[in-house]
């Protein structure tokens, strides 16, 4: 990493924990910083602050005391999930405080180049391919991010021979001040998260920001097919490479006579592209763009396209239990993410959904319920649900109370060549801390069918 010094001697608050915490509070620590952590858990059951306390490092645990501020701190580096109207974060603002995420670390620190991926849908499964190219044609990447890897610890062992492919959430991206990606991909942009950012307005100028600092020298891969996304291009002054699904473009990356292209030149056939669903060429496309700019060779790109069938939670092939087939797409927290989920299978399906509540109704999904034969439903939003069960002709509907008690409910319900399919196209958290942890649960329960 940078031998850097521009943290060094300062007083820093690191609000928040988790990994993103952790890793930030220990490396500014590394870097010279007097480094505050102060996280909501108690002490005694907070491993990581106790962790960090023995390293030397000053904690205050069990609250967020909104005197800290008055500690002279010169930068504050904040947990994502923890919104901009928290009053330790409003009290940094009107102190004239600098506030990032330790994305914005990891930039300062890396000597690598960036390739960001971020959007409403599609995230995980552009960077994943990003990454996979690159690593086929021995380009040496790095994966980090909101998929799962801390982005300022890969950054602390990262080399300019490196790159690193970070997926990034509009949560981290309002955290930035300098973070500046070689190429930025922007999958697409839906209502999301509008409980966070307060209007949709809000969350796109979030996303937005991944592109902010970007000149000529840098790349803007967006989806041509929206006019929110083309909004964001005008107002980038990057070298735009845009992809489109649905019509050919004079320049960028779309698709003619069966073919994936980019400016011209073709690089696969589709019949040979493993990955399911047709919304996936959106990512498939993004992340053939993102790959040759970074040099990748198509025979690289085709290897990974031809046996790539898709990320942990995201529409993931499961198995196959007396002729029915198990999907996990538990990463559907959003109506868009299951309307593409259900476009992909021509099969029955029994579709288990539900999750936490945030004021919405579901009528968006109701022209993609046609071959739903059943629907079990769960969580907070189970009424709404059913509602819109009822609403699309749907004759069995059944509540239970979780995905584990889902799974061999829907499975009485399915016959041999029915698809089984967990798309909540909702958040987790009313039940789950995670959508990984649903999806892992609904996993466990469909082995326990065998």
């Amino acid at each position: 990493m940078k031998q850097i010094k521009s943290f060094s001697h300062k007083k820093i608050l690191v609000l928040g924990l988790a990994k993103s915490g952790v890793t930030a509070a220990a490396l500014l620590h590394k870097l010279g910083a007097f480094v505050t952590v102060n996280d909501k858990k108690p002490f005694s059951d907070n491993p990581e602050a106790q962790g960090l306390l023995e390293q030397g490092i000053k904690v205050i645990c069990g609250d967020h005391p909104i005197e800290l501020l008055d500690e002279g701190f010169e930068l504050i580096v904040k947990n994502p999930g923890i919104p901009y109207n928290n009053p330790m974060i409003a009290g940094a603002f009107e102190k004239g405080i600098p506030v990032i995420t330790e994305v914005e670390l990891a930039y300062e620190i890396s000597e690598a180049p960036f390739i960001a991926i971020t959007g409403t849908n599609g995230k995980t499964t552009t960077t994943t391919l990003v990454y996979e190219m690159l690593k086929e044609d021995n380009k040496q990447p790095l994966i980090a991010g909101n998929i799962g890897t801390v982005a300022s610890g890969v950054a602390e062992e990262a080399t300019p021979e490196n790159t690193i492919v970070i997926e990034l959430s509009s949560f981290q991206l309002m955290g930035i001040i300098n973070f500046n990606p070689k190429i930025a991909i922007l999958t697409n942009l839906y209502d999301a998260h509008l409980d966070y950012h307060g209007t949709k307005q809000e969350y796109i100028a979030a996303k937005a920001n991944i592109t902010k600092n970007q000149t000529e020298l840098e790349y803007l891969i967006i989806n041509a097919d929206q006019e929110e996304t083309l909004e964001v291009a005008r107002h980038s002054k990057a070298s735009i490479i845009p992809f489109s699904t649905k019509k050919e473009l004079k320049e960028g990356a779309y698709i003619s006579d069966g073919w994936i292209m980019l400016n011209r030149e073709k690089v696969m056939e589709i019949e040979n592209i493993a990955l399911p669903g047709n919304h996936n060429l959106e990512n498939i496309l993004s992340s053939m763009a993102a790959a040759k700019l970074s040099g990748v060779k198509n025979s690289a790109i085709q290897r990974v396209l031809r046996t790539f069938t898709g990320v942990r939670h995201r529409l993931q092939y499961v198995t196959e239990v007396n002729g029915r087939k198990f999907y996990n797409d538990s990463k559907a927290t959003n109506i868009l993410a299951t309307v593409n989920a259900l476009a992909a299978f021509d099969s029955p399906i029994i579709l288990l959904a539900g999750g936490l509540d945030r004021g919405n109704e579901f009528d968006e999904l109701l022209p993609y319920l046609k071959n739903v034969k059943a629907m079990i439903t769960f969580g907070q939003t189970a009424p709404k649900m059913e509602r819109i069960g009822a609403l699309a002709g749907i004759k069995t509907i059944k509540r239970v109370d979780n995905v584990d008690k889902a799974v061999p409910e829907a499975y009485q319900y399915s016959e041999s060549g029915d698809v089984i399919l967990l798309s909540p196209a909702c958040a987790s958290w009313d039940q789950y801390k995670t959508f990984e942890v649903r999806g892992d649960i609904f996993i466990e329960a469909v082995h326990k069918l065998k």
